[in-house]
């Protein structure tokens, strides 16, 4: 007779419960399968030129070209990656910050390589930490808080019929804040809204975090999208200034246009550089658990150009146009009637439109036009050509 050990089937694989359909990705989905051929995915965050394509910059070209003819070896590089890419980052990102021996780098895959690792480096500091999270935000912050096992609080953070950053609210949550609590905040061309903080109101927000002993992580995927390079670092080198620890996760993926190649970076500061130090041997250790060592073709051809002043020019005058390009059709749609005045008083490559989930599904139906259920939209989802009809679909729903 057969035990009750030897007759209890063991849970396998099976077993898996389902897992709930990113929003997102099913949407990508539904775009790709449609046959209309004037539909428009401004769903996906890439940024598109005017003909509505997503090249890969001609200085990358070149320094894509120059690492085929000089790379000696594709030997391991390590947990930290390219090195040499993480500290020509530094005066980019870090400004009049860039030489201080207490903040620290490493190369990560992306910028959500750089929020998992920066999170996994607070849940072994403090597994009780709190992490305060302005709502709406990146579909993918509260998931890679959830994985890391962090307890998130949310507070509102954009208020949808004014079109503003309910800095009232954003205050008292701040206020009501633990020392020790970990606030996530945008650094600049804040997703899904465009709607960023004032300088005042960086100042402001960088005053409380500094009293109360909070420690800001900022999430900083688009610097030199929104005003330029340095005005768009002002909230995090401000915050650099005013506290002892900081943490920053940044992708180059954007501003580079090399999304699948994934390449971004995490910096960390505290008190001291020894403090630091031991910091980053335990970033290095949980780089290694999750992926040994990042990719390196990205970061490598990241470093060709920002070490060259030449190809550094080349670069910041691509970007300057990616910027213009947003800035531009901003002003385009803004003009398209009163109600969207706001997108061009926003930043980056995100707004929200006020439309309910009933027009945006509309929308998709009668025009073959895709965007979240939220209204979220990428500015530049689209080509030149597509914007009188795009803007004209959505005024049309909004007078529904």
């Amino acid at each position: 007779m057969l035990d009750e050990t030897t007759t209890a089937r063991a849970r396998g694989l099976r077993d898996l419960p389902p897992v709930k359909s990113d929003s997102l990705l099913a949407l990508i989905a539904m775009a790709a399968a449609d046959s209309r051929a004037d539909k428009i995915d401004v769903g996906v965050g890439v940024f598109r030129d005017a003909s509505g394509q997503t090249p890969i910059l001609k200085v990358m070209k070149q320094a894509e070209r120059i690492l085929l003819e000089s790379q000696p070896t594709k030997a391991y590089l390590g947990s930290a990656g390219d090195k040499r890419f993480a500290e020509l980052l530094r005066p980019i990102l870090l400004g009049e910050h860039a030489k201080d021996e207490r903040i620290a780098g490493v190369q990560t895959p992306g910028g959500c390589g750089a929020l998992r690792l920066g999170f996994e480096l607070i849940r072994t500091m403090n597994p009780d930490a709190r992490v305060l999270v302005g709502t709406p935000t990146w579909p993918n912050h509260a998931p890679i808080i959830r994985g890391v096992g962090l307890p998130m609080v949310e507070y509102p953070y954009y208020d949808r019929d004014s079109h503003q950053v309910r800095f009232d609210a954003m205050l008292d949550a701040l206020g009501k804040a633990r020392a020790g609590d970990v606030v996530l905040l945008h650094g600049v061309c804040h997703n899904p809204t465009g709607a960023d903080l004032h300088a005042q109101q960086w100042a402001e927000v960088t005053r409380i975090v500094s009293q109360r002993g909070l420690l800001p992580f900022v999430d900083i995927a688009y610097q030199g999208f929104g005003r330029g390079l340095d005005e768009d670092a002002a909230g995090l080198r401000g915050l650099l200034s005013a506290c002892d620890e900081v943490i920053a996760a940044q992708s180059c993926d954007k501003n580079f246009s090399v999304y699948r190649d994934r390449v971004g970076s995490l910096f960390v500061k505290t008190g001291s550089a020894d403090a630091t130090a031991t910091a980053m041997a335990h970033v290095f250790q949980r780089a290694r658990e999750m992926w040994s060592m990042p990719p390196d073709h990205g970061a490598a051809a990241v470093r060709i150009i920002l070490d060259d002043p030449r190809l550094t020019a080349d670069w910041q005058v691509e970007l300057d146009a990616m910027r213009d390009r947003i800035n531009s059709v901003r002003a385009r749609i803004a003009a398209a009637d009163p109600r969207l005045a706001y997108i061009g008083q926003q930043f980056g490559m995100f707004s929200m439109l006020p439309l309910s989930t009933e027009q945006v599904v509309a929308l998709r139906e009668r025009h073959a036009i895709y965007m979240a259920d939220s209204g979220r939209f990428n500015v530049v989802g689209m080509a030149d050509e597509a914007i009188d009809r795009f803007t004209g679909a959505v005024v049309e729903a909004l007078d529904g």
